[in-house]
């Protein structure tokens, strides 16, 4: 049942967002549904209604948060091109995930990665995000609060 429940909207987004109506069409929508929902493995903790606005304000405020780092680090990685003289302090950080959840964990990487400058190469059997830096010693400083602040959100997204 957990599967159904993730199965058909998913299969009402994809009909939605192709607008194919055809016949074959519901086949590939239902199987991609499928597949999905298989990788995914629904857990039986979901979120109650009376959690959606909470969960989707805090989606709204990962969002902001995402795109204000992206920004940041995008500015902050066009300085280092531009200007050659900057000093380029590359490395590895470990950022702990300080969560068990599969989900929140994969999130937490997306976002360190999508910013520039910082890429996680690694995630360790523990979760930890064996992240490349091109300046260790600053992202070193900010990687816990900025999980911290990721962690809070995720942990609302996903009624954990």
């Amino acid at each position: 049942m957990k599967y159904a429940k993730l199965i058909l909207p998913l299969f009402i987004t994809y009909m939605a967002l192709t607008q194919n109506l055809q016949l074959s069409n519901w086949g590939v929508g239902l199987a991609i549904s499928i597949a999905i929902a298989v990788l995914m493995r629904p857990s039986s903790a979901t979120l109650r209604p009376s959690q959606w606005p909470s969960a989707l304000w805090a989606l709204a405020q990962h969002t902001v948060l995402l795109v204000l780092d992206v920004i940041k680090c995008g500015i902050t990685v066009a300085r280092i091109v531009l200007d050659p003289k900057l000093p380029v302090k590359p490395g590895i950080v470990a950022v702990q995930p300080h969560s068990t959840n599969s989900a929140v964990i994969a999130l937490s990487a997306h976002a360190i990665t999508i910013t520039p400058g910082e890429q996680v190469i690694e995630i360790g059997k523990d979760g930890t995000m064996f992240t490349h830096c091109l300046d260790a010693e600053s992202s070193g400083k900010s990687a816990a609060s900025g999980q911290q602040a990721r962690l809070k959100l995720l942990r609302q997204i996903f009624g954990d």
